[in-house]
């Protein structure tokens, strides 16, 4: 039974990369592929760290996880915010935004 969690885990989460790695290449503009690997890359790779708690089972392994999971959605919005700013700061991408809110 463990077995087929942690494959339903790892098949999800892939599927979730695999949906962020193709908006990254896709989407038309800066903030939208900022968009796409900031949530669903998170949730991908929060789902494959969850099959490896399950897996490996042990308390240390899932404090690993569990610790690396608030990590990483502690760090992904600043990641993101520092992209769309650079982004912003570019005049050939600021032209394309339907508002300017940081004027």
């Amino acid at each position: 039974m463990k077995e087929w969690i942690t494959v339903f885990f790892l098949i999800t989460g892939s599927l979730f990369a695999l949906v962020a790695a193709i908006g990254v290449l896709r989407l038309p503009d800066v903030l939208a592929r900022m968009h796409a690997a900031t949530k669903a890359g998170a949730f991908g790779t929060s789902l494959l760290l969850v099959a490896s708690a399950v897996h490996f089972g042990s308390a240390s392994a899932v404090a690993k996880a569990v610790l690396v999971v608030l990590f990483f959605y502690v760090t992904a919005p600043v990641g993101g915010h520092l992209l769309g700013r650079a982004a912003y700061r570019r005049l050939r991408d600021r032209l394309r935004l339907l508002s300017d809110e940081w004027r």
